[in-house]
């Protein structure tokens, strides 16, 4: 067996990275008006280019630029989405020992794709990369599902095939936009499926009049007209998370509920899968995936603690996955980012190192390279 010439690669990883201490300070400088956001670019900028030098050091095909611009994961690209407004939440999202209320995207007009909203971002990235470089946004289903149809002005859409209508094609505007500049390698950051393998977002679905069994069939639907029409060497995978802020999450079950529609209905090319711990239940659910296609990304590796995972265990996890799924359509990869927010996983600079550089290693190991 050999290394894949095309993303995801054996070796890949999920995309953020802990931020700098000169960009934290910086940003704040921003908030007090003490420093110009063009400075703050400019510093960005720096500090990106150690960062895909760093990733491209540990043996890495495919980099990101850290999300070292962005405040969290989802919500600096969804509200610039044309019709998206942010309002404080009303949902208090409890991760293991922190509760964090984030704020609820509400649909206030039409929904528009006013700007390419992650272009200037990867033609930077583009420019410093000597490998693949990737771009990763949130699913377009997070503009669903924290809120529900409530959430959705019904003066906007009272037809509400109308909004799975006009979200797909901003979607799809902003893909194309990346494509013309030349992006081959795109990750959606999905967290609605994993949180319908969890029955307190399956009640809490319910509450907001949703029904969960057809909420994946819905989305899958949805990000297929998202990314319809692609280049044809344009690789997209799906990240499933079940939340990642300050080294805790959020929801935990495995993926059976949602296999069917995940696996064989999305239109993409692999699948980055949280598999770090219990809550992410066991590989059987594998067996939905199509055999000969896609490809599973295992994310083994934990990112929201320091502990380093020995390589025979990753191997024999690895071998129990291949039971469900070839051999040859597996990869591996951490579990999530590093940094989902500002604030950062509880790891050093150096444990982050130490666990992508074992990743390129095990792939090395298992596939014969990366």
């Amino acid at each position: 067996m050999a290394a894949r010439s095309k993303p995801p690669f054996r070796a890949d990883h999920v995309g953020s990275l802990l931020r700098p201490k000169e960009i934290l300070e910086a940003r704040d400088k921003v908030a007090k008006g003490q420093m110009s956001k063009a400075e703050l670019r400019k510093l960005e900028d720096k500090h990106i280019k150690d960062a895909v030098a760093f990733q491209e050091s540990v043996g890495l095909k495919a980099v990101t630029d850290g999300e070292y611009r962005r405040y969290m994961w989802h919500l600096d690209f969804l509200e610039q989405i044309g019709g998206v407004e942010m309002r404080e939440g009303t949902v208090t999202m409890k991760f293991q020992g922190v509760d964090f209320r984030p704020p609820t995207p509400h649909i206030v007009s039409k929904v528009t794709h006013a700007k390419s909203i992650m272009g200037p971002d990867f033609a930077y990235l583009k420019s410093v990369a000597k490998v693949t470089p990737k771009v990763c946004y949130p699913s377009p289903s997070l503009l669903h599902f924290r809120g529900g149809r409530g959430a959705i002005s019904k003066e906007a859409y009272p037809d509400l095939e109308e909004f799975w209508a006009d979200l797909a094609r901003a979607y799809n505007d902003e893909m194309m936009s990346l494509a013309k500049l030349g992006c081959r390698y795109i990750q959606i950051d999905e967290t609605d499926f994993a949180y319908l393998c969890d029955p307190k977002f399956r009640d809490m679905a319910k509450k907001l009049g949703e029904d969960p069994d057809k909420l994946p069939h819905i989305y899958a639907k949805l990000i297929n007209n998202s990314i319809k029409g692609r280049p044809a060497d344009m690789t997209v995978c799906i990240h499933i998370c079940r939340g990642n802020f300050a080294g805790t999450w959020l929801a935990q079950g495995g993926y059976e509920p949602v296999a069917d529609a995940l696996f064989n209905e999305i239109d993409v090319d692999g699948y980055f899968l949280e598999y770090d711990d219990a809550r992410s239940g066991g590989f059987e659910p594998l067996r939905f995936v199509p055999k000969g296609k896609k490809v599973v990304v295992l994310g083994l590796i934990t990112t929201k603690r320091p502990l380093l995972e020995s390589k025979d265990e990753l191997k024999a996890r690895i071998n129990d996955a291949s039971k469900y799924v070839p051999l040859e359509q597996l990869a591996l990869s951490p579990q999530c980012g590093f940094a989902s927010s500002t604030h950062g996983n509880p790891v050093t600079p150096d444990d982050q190192r130490k666990k992508l550089e074992l990743v390129v290693n095990v792939a090395k190991e298992v596939w014969g390279g990366v």
